[in-house]
């Protein structure tokens, strides 16, 4: 079978450009689509490629051009849902293929791609749910028995079996297909630096229940570690790259796994830099294991510490603290490994409170603050808790960079000020 895997292209939209002409607000990480490498290689014995088109916006015609697809599978976050269903119809008219669709806004909010165009929606880790569900198209086996995949019945509620993830749902012997898109290596790069960057999957899912979070939907609330030989072989495939990002919503999960992982690391003579994503109480609980990663080539963690106050984390239930992230930060500055820090920006915040986040990360030395606006994206706790007061519906708009919310302020002060916490907060970020 022909399988055509797309990355959609940066489609979300700006309402501060758009209505007030601010533009300084700019992507900070650009990456391969570790995704669709991940499922290509569980797909052996089937001709798969891989059109990127946020490194190539103009790729899908000229790939289609060359390459006549059986089947096409889109995977999408929030904001390119609406691009996906859009071009779902043509592509299937234009190929006669059929049409999948998966990714973190179909797990969580799959009804919206029960649409025309759209053959079937794939919920959660697809590693495995998509071989089986091409193995059945294929044999024109039945497919409405393969757990987490739904077949669209437009007009119709959803209906799929519920997958039990687990480690198998993993299927670590096949690794990741990176060679589908080494021709866009260049263009996978750490902005703030201009080096290459690689992207690694060492964990998946996360056991905390952020209200704001869509991670959930991957693997129903489970945590599922890789084993270490698997995140070993897929560093030591990506030998050309200096940089290794572990995109995993929280690396040090299970501390003694990451413990282990970190000396088979250093065992098998990796030379690497590596940025990892941590919480704030596992630096505090566990600061040897910190110190042990940067011996290994850590140096710079994403933490997301969201909000100032004991009051502002427990509102998004972050099972966290104000103490702890501080306490974090200083343990941090003490074993030099750099703070990539995430911060969320309420609607309702006014001058005062944008002035305090701005002195806070000044005063914590954090080395790249991200910001993002609060935003309720479909299927979390958070839209179910604040639907009611959505004002944009506009899935375009869900880029964590629009207030879909009303804003306290007057719409073109919240930006503005939003924009000059990024203009101020962005300092040398070193490696």
């Amino acid at each position: 079978m022909n399988i055509l895997l797309i990355n959609p292209p940066n489609c979300g939209r700006s309402i501060p450009e758009e209505r007030y002409g601010i533009t300084s607000i700019k992507q900070i990480f650009r990456g391969e689509p570790l995704a669709l490498e991940t499922l290509a290689g569980n797909l052996p014995g089937h001709e798969v490629r891989i059109v990127d088109l946020k490194a190539r916006p103009d790729g899908l015609d000229e790939a289609l051009r060359r390459f006549t697809p059986d089947l096409i599978g889109f995977t999408a976050v929030t904001c390119e849902a609406n691009w996906v269903r859009s071009q779902a119809p043509r592509l299937q008219a234009e190929c006669d293929a059929t049409l999948v669709v998966g990714g973190i806004h179909a797990s969580n909010d799959p009804e919206f791609f029960n649409a025309p165009g759209i053959d079937y929606v794939v919920l959660g880790l697809g590693k495995q749910s998509l071989r089986e569900l091409v193995e059945a198209i294929e044999t024109s086996a039945d497919t409405t028995s393969i757990p987490g995949v739904a077949h669209t019945n437009p007009g119709r509620p959803l209906r799929w079996r519920p997958r039990a993830y687990s480690r198998v749902d993993l299927v670590e012997e096949r690794p990741p297909r990176y060679d589908l898109v080494a021709g866009e290596r260049d263009r996978y790069t750490l902005a703030a630096l201009g080096v290459p960057l690689g992207f690694v999957s060492s964990a998946f899912g996360c056991p905390y229940d952020c209200s704001f979070c869509c991670i959930a939907g991957l693997t129903d609330s489970r945590y599922l570690s890789a084993s270490i030989a698997t995140v070993i072989r897929d560093i030591q495939l990506l030998s050309d790259v200096p940089v290794i990002r572990l995109v995993d919503a929280n690396t040090f999960g299970h501390p003694e796994h990451a413990r282990a992982l970190c000396r088979a690391i250093v065992g098998a003579g990796i030379d690497k830099t590596f940025l990892a994503d941590v919480r704030a109480d596992t630096v505090v609980r566990h600061p040897e294991l910190l110190r042990e990663w940067r011996e290994a080539g850590l140096r710079s963690v994403v933490i997301g510490f969201e909000e100032l106050s004991d009051q502002g984390l427990d509102a998004l239930n972050k099972s966290a603290s104000a103490a702890a992230n501080l306490e974090a930060i200083a343990i941090l500055h003490q074993l030099g490994i750099n703070i990539v820090g995430d911060f969320i920006v309420s609607p309702d915040y006014v001058e005062a409170d944008f002035a305090r986040l701005a002195a806070y990360v000044a005063e914590q030395r954090i080395g790249l603050p991200i910001y993002t606006v609060l935003t309720p994206l479909p299927g979390t706790a958070l839209h179910r808790q604040l639907r009611s007061r959505i004002v944009n519906h506009d899935l375009d708009y869900y880029t964590l960079a629009n207030a879909v919310l009303p804003t306290r302020l007057d719409e073109g002060e919240f930006y503005r000020q939003f924009a000059a916490l990024y203009q101020a907060g962005h300092k040398e970020v070193k490696l």
